[in-house]
Formats: structure tokens, sequence, C-alpha cells
């Protein structure tokens, strides 16, 4: 892995600043509080995020909402760029992730980017779950923290070195077999307890099975009894058919006897009906011929009928003219009155314009009552006319419909005579058929008595049916039992063969757990014997190994930065023992520089023997130091470029405010701060 740059926003005392990191060592310079350990934190939060227990305010600038940092590195040839964002709410937390490998961006969760981040660095999987506890004691570990671990107690220092080892899994692996151990005992003892009654449920099986062969033997005689009655009741049942078929034969007779008698009376009917027809006819023959009819008759009435209405013609002329001239007296009366009506109103004349007479006016109006007078009496008398021309009318209409009617009936009675040959022919048929009639009455009577002789012959089977149909009866009990007795062993049988497969298959998986029981107690006796001793003895040797090349290694770099006149070592708790003249000192009694060179040397010690241990991780090429040499005397910081070159890695980032580091690196980056904010130094 090779960090290439950083972009900070809002990140503690900076507002807005990109760090690019060229090749080889780089020294981050400048004075205490100018920003420089900020930048190693963003790379931290860039990478891992916000750790269980850390606040985002101790990264977003004070009195900003929204902040953030961008890395760009490089691993396996690949170009990575995480990006993260911080947002002030009710509490300050990561609001945005996103993650591009060689220019493919995906937006995705806090945990999605942590998970995708340890497998780009090669983490393995165990470590997801220990916050960055491997970066940490790979990359990068503040000094004060590596001094910490080495003043802890000696199992709180041995458990965070079984973690950042991995070899911890050992310790889970003792503790999950302990715990399997428990429950293989537990699941033994429960098999154990289920295979107790397995003999005993053996002998039932035997048992059962001979109980089921004598049930198989004693089916066959029943199975043979009712083979007998079945074949007794079929014979029955076939004789009770043949009776059937003479009792059907007799209700069919008797059908037929019905069906004859009511013919016979249908045609006695018919010769009735015929009989009376024929007299009803004979009768309207008779009357028929004593008839008198005369076509003069006819059209002398015809003659009279149209005088009649000639004369009526004549009589209707004389009265229109009577009304009319009544009508025209009538409309003179009238017109007379009006005029008179006028002539009282009337004083001068509109012809001449002159004073009317009064006795002109009564002159006349004498006139006009006089002329009225004469109207009423020609009024009264063509009234009196017009009155007997009615009644003559009267007459005429009452002799034209006597004439009429009489003419009606000789016409009827003409009709009448023209059916007399009909109804003879009609009489002359209806004697041929009640003759054809009576000789079908006599054959239908010795037809019914043969029937009737059928039927008394058969009438015997209807006793022998009741009979037969109670023996039937008696065979179909008797079979039905059979078949009960036949069904009840069968089931009984069946219920037998279920049990006895069921307690077989029982038997079966008893046995199947009787043998998983052996397996459980050979499982027990493995893990407690061979198992877990061989899990201890890994651990033994894989922890002695690390603690002897751990050892060697924090020997070697501690010689590097401080005189020959002490030796230095580690117990088996992995505590720094230093020795000088064979006398063992203190680690409080220690001088300040000398406390940073046993701290250093840890922490570059345990920096190798992860590498070594863990030889597939990305980030074995990358060393970050803060303040490494607190405290250093000059003797000690010229040793430190000879630990530098010791280190031999492609990217080695220190934070120091030492100047005299400067000549030691490849690069400087120097940082100042003003007004609140940091920022780089240009030259």
């Amino acid at each position: 892995m090779k960090i290439k740059r950083i972009i900070l926003k809002n990140i503690r005392s900076y507002e807005y600043q990109e760090i690019t990191f060229p090749e080889g060592s780089v020294l981050l310079s400048g004075d205490i509080g100018s920003g420089k350990t900020s930048i190693l934190l963003a790379i931290e939060f860039a990478l891992f995020g916000l750790q269980p227990g850390q606040k985002g305010s101790s990264l977003l600038r004070n009195g900003q909402v929204n902040g953030g940092v961008e890395i760009e590195f490089e691993v396996d040839n690949k170009t990575i760029i995480i990006e993260r964002t911080l947002k002030k709410t009710k509490s300050i937390s990561q609001d945005y992730c996103s993650i591009s490998i060689d220019g493919d961006k995906k937006e995705i969760s806090v945990t999605e980017l942590k998970s995708k981040v340890l497998e780009i660095l090669n983490y393995p999987k165990e470590f997801s779950k220990k916050q960055n506890i491997l970066y940490k004691f790979t990359v990068y570990t503040p000094q004060e923290e590596m001094k910490q671990i080495i003043l802890e107690d000696s199992e709180t220092r041995i458990n965070t070195l079984r973690h950042v080892f991995g070899i911890d899994k050992y310790k889970k692996i003792l503790e999950n077999a302990s715990v399997l151990i428990a429950k293989v005992r537990e699941e033994k003892r429960i098999k154990d307890a289920i295979t107790s009654n397995l003999e005993h449920d053996k002998l039932h099986i035997e048992t059962k099975e001979k109980e089921l062969s004598e049930k198989s033997f004693s089916i066959l005689s029943f199975e043979d009894d009712l083979k007998k009655k079945s074949e007794k009741r079929k014979i029955i049942q076939e004789e009770k058919e043949e009776i059937f078929r003479k009792i059907d034969e007799k209700r069919k007779l008797q059908q037929e006897i019905e069906k004859t008698i009511f013919l016979r009376s249908t045609k006695e009917d018919t010769i009735s009906s015929n009989s009376r027809m024929m007299t009803q006819l004979k009768s309207q023959i008779q009357e028929l011929k004593d008839l008198d009819y005369d076509e003069k008759e006819i059209e002398k009435l015809e003659k009279d009928i149209s005088e009649l209405k000639l004369k009526k013609q004549e009589l209707n002329e004389q009265n229109i003219h009577i009304t009319s001239l009544i009508h025209s007296l009538n409309s003179k009366n009238s017109d007379n009155e009006k005029v008179k009506e006028k002539l009282k109103h009337l004083e001068v004349c509109p012809t001449c314009l002159q004073e009317v007479d009064p006795v002109y006016k009564s002159n006349v109006v004498n006139q006009m009552d006089s002329d009225t007078s004469a109207n009423n009496n020609l009024i009264k008398e063509n009234t009196e006319k017009k009155e007997a021309i009615r009644d003559q009318m009267l007459k005429l209409d009452y002799d034209s419909s006597i004439k009429e009617k009489r003419i009606h009936e000789l016409r009827i009675l003409k009709v009448r005579l023209r059916e007399l040959d009909d109804k003879q022919r009609h009489l002359t048929t209806l004697e041929k058929t009640n003759l054809a009639l009576t000789k079908d009455l006599e054959m239908l009577d010795s037809q019914i008595n043969l029937l009737k002789s059928s039927v008394f012959e058969l009438n015997k089977y209807d006793n022998i049916n009741d009979a037969k149909q109670r023996e039937l009866n008696e065979a179909l009990r008797e079979e039905k039992l059979a078949e009960i007795k036949v069904a009840e062993l069968k089931r009984e049988i069946e219920v037998f063969s279920r049990q006895i497969n069921e307690m077989k298959e029982r038997v079966k998986k008893t046995e199947e757990i009787k043998q998983q029981a052996h397996y459980l107690s050979d499982l027990e006796e493995w893990l407690s014997k061979k198992f877990i001793p061989i899990i201890l003895v890994v651990e033994k040797n894989v922890f002695t190994k690390l603690k002897i090349e751990f050892s060697k290694l924090f020997s070697k770099w501690f010689s590097m930065l401080v005189s020959d006149s002490f030796n230095v070592r580690l117990s088996e708790d992995f505590t720094p023992i230093i020795e000088q003249q064979d006398y063992e000192i203190d680690y409080a009694y220690l001088s300040g520089g000398e406390r940073t060179a046993i701290a250093l040397a840890y922490r570059l010690a345990l920096n190798q023997v992860i590498n070594s241990f863990l030889s597939k991780i990305k980030t074995r090429d990358l060393v970050i130091l803060d303040e490494p040499t607190d405290g250093f005397s000059e003797q000690q910081l010229d040793k430190m470029r000879e630990v530098l070159d010791e280190l031999n890695v492609s990217q080695l980032i220190i934070v120091s405010h030492e100047q005299k580091i400067e000549s030691f690196v490849d690069n400087v980056i120097k940082f100042k701060k003003e007004n609140g904010r940091s920022i780089i130094e240009t030259k």
C-alpha cells in the first residue's frame, strides 16, 4: 500500500488542505500543535471510519456542520479513492461514504466500506470485528499508546498481543472445544437414555411377529368360510332373480290386462257415443226432409224490399225539402225580430237622414208581425207533414226488416238442406264403425280372459318370492358377518404389521442413536485426550516462536538506539526486561529518552513480527511514526538515521518537530498554524 494524497475539509484545525505524499520517506515537520498528528488521524478515519468510542467531535472542526476526508492510495497497481464525510445534527456522525477503484465509483454504507477496505488490504476476516487493531500495530501506533501497552499488567498485555498476532483463535478453539465436550456429554447422556429400552423393544417385536403369524394362519379359514357363504348367497340370489322375473312377468300381464280393459272401455264409450250421434242424425235427417222451402219466395221478398227502399227514398227527399222550408221560415222570423229591435232605437233614417215617424215605425212593425204569424202557420203545417213522413219511413223500415229476416231464414234452410246428404253418409259410416267395434270388443274379452288365466298361474310365485327373500336375507347376513370377521382380522393384521414396522423402524433408529452414542463417546475421548492437548502444544509453540522472534528484534532495535551498556529481552509475558551490568533496571527509573527507545523498539519489533507472521497483508511496506524521538539525546537522534535506513519500507511517514530528522528523510512537508488554522508552509 502507498498513500498518494489526502484532502481534509473542516478536520480539526484544517479548513481545507490537500497533502500529496511523494515517494520514499516523508517528514511531516512543524511546531507542536501545528496540525501534524491531525493528518495521521485523518488517514485512519478515511480508511476505517469512526472507531467504537471515538466521537465525531474529535475530528470535525469547531463551529462547522459538515466536514470530510478524501484519501487516494495505491494497492497492487490499483488506484483507490475513499471519501468519508461527517455531519453535525444532534450529534456528529458519518454521513456519506464512497469508494472508487480505478475510476469505478460506488456509494456504500459505513459497514460495507470497512469490509471492502479490509478486503483490499488483505487483512484476515477475523480482524473485521477488532476495530482497526492490526492497522494500529503494523502501520500507525501513537508513541504514548505503545508506552501504555508496555506498562499494562501482564494479562492485559498478553490478551492484547493475542489479538494483534491473531492467535487468540487458539484460546477460542479451546473454549469452544470445552463447550463442545460438555454438549457431547449431554447429548451422549440423552442418547444413552433413549437406547436403554432397546433389548426390551426387540423382544416385544418377536412377540408381535408370533401373534401376527397366528392371525395370518387364522385368516385362511375365515376367508374359506366367507367364500362358501358368498357362493351360497349367489345361488339364492340367482334363484330369487328367476322368481322375480316370473313376478315381473305377472306384473306386465296385469298391466296388459289393465291396458286391454281400458281399451275395451274406450271402444264401448265410442260405440255409445256413435249410437247417440246416429239417433241425433236420424232425427236431423227427418227434420230436414219435413222442411218446406221455396226458391221463388226469396225472389219475391227481395223485389218487395227494393220497392220499399224506393218509397223510403222519395219520403226522405220530401222530408229534406220540408226541413229546408221550415229552416227558411225560422230565419225570416228571426230577421223580422232583429229589424223590430233596431226600429225601437232608430230616430233618424241612415239613408235620407230624416227623422223617422213613429207611425211609420208602427206600420212597419205591424207588417212584420203579420209576416211572422203567416210564417208560423206555415211552419206548423210543414212540421205536421214532416212527422207524418217520419211515421211512414219507420213503417217501411219495419216491413223491410221483416222481409230481410225471412230471406235470412230461407237461406239458412237452403244451407241445411245441402247438409242432408252429408248427414246420411255420416250415419252410414257410424253404423259400420259400431259393427267393427262390436267385433273388437268380443276379441278383447277373449284376450282379457286368456291374460287372467296366465296371471292366476303366476300368483303362486308371490309366496315363493317372500320365502326366497327371507332365505336371501339370512344368506346375506351370514356373508356380512363372515366379511366383518375377515375385515376385522385383516385390520388386526394390518395394525400388527404397522406396529411391527414402526417398532422395527424405532429399533433401527435407536440402534443408529446407539451408534451415535458410541461415536460421541469416541469424540469426547478424542477431544479431551488428543485435540485439546494438541491445540495447547500448537498455541504454546506458536506463542514461544513469536516471543523468541519478538525478543530478538526488540533487542536489535533497542541496541541501535541505546549504548551497549544495556542488555534487553522480553519475559514470558512480553514485558521488556532491561539489565545493566547484570542488574535489572525498573522501567520507571529509565530516562525519558530511554523509555522512548523502549517503546519505539517494541513498536518496530512488533511491526516486523506481525508482517512476518501475516505475510500477505498489503500494509507491510507502510510505516507511520508519530514523534518517535520524544526525549531523545543528540546521540540517540544521530542513531535514528541508522534505524530509518534499517526499516527498508516503500513508504515511511514520520511526524516530528525535530529539525535534525529532516536530513534523515527524502522529503519534508512543513506545517504551521495561523489564526487557529493549520496550513502547509510554502517556501
